[in-house]
């Protein structure tokens, strides 16, 4: 167990089932999963980008992704079916609080004129989606090496039913999240 599980475990959780007026503490909301994903830019012109890409992406997660296809073929495009054109990987247990707290502690922190994540990237059942830019804002990338700025998605799916238990969730974890911003709702 990682120092945030521990230190969720210890306070948070029964801070949480507090303000939630949650009797039983295991359906206390918990992070279930970290899916992460991206498409990688001139994919179709160079199979190199994905295998570069896909290193980047290891040593950002920790594991390695797996490889994703176009599912049909677009023209306008040029891009046919079957072509590998991005990357995924899905993170849980330890590697997921640990890729948690390394986003929350080093590398938002590290974001240029950063106040805060957004409020308003929650979905209705109380995950919340996060987009980078480019992979330089992680520590173990090495930005001398990085040919191409490359971007990346992802998704902290939570086991909360609504907005407001994901936010008091991932609030309590701490995800710095805008202080100018009302309150969620549900």
């Amino acid at each position: 167990m990682n120092s945030l599980q521990a230190h969720f475990m210890k306070t948070g959780l029964k801070e949480l089932q507090k303000e939630l007026g949650i009797k039983n503490p295991m359906a206390v909301p918990a992070l279930a999963k970290i899916a992460i994903n991206v498409g990688v830019k001139d994919a179709i012109l160079d199979k190199k980008n994905v295998e570069k890409a896909s290193s980047i992406f290891a040593q950002i997660t920790g594991q390695k992704p797996k490889v994703t296809k176009s599912k049909k073929a677009i023209s306008g495009f040029k891009l046919r079916e079957g072509v590998e054109i991005g990357l995924m990987t899905t993170l849980r247990g330890k590697k997921m609080y640990d890729f948690f707290e390394k986003l929350v502690a080093i590398v938002l922190p590290r974001l240029r004129d950063f106040h805060g994540v957004s409020t308003k990237s929650f979905d209705n059942r109380g995950n919340y989606s996060l987009g980078f830019e480019e992979s330089a804002v992680f520590p173990e990338v090495d930005t001398g090496k990085v040919e191409k700025v490359q971007g990346f998605e992802m998704t902290i799916v939570t086991t909360a039913k609504n907005k407001k238990e994901g936010f008091l969730l991932l609030q309590k974890l701490g995800m710095p999240f805008q202080k100018d911003k009302k309150d969620i709702k549900s």
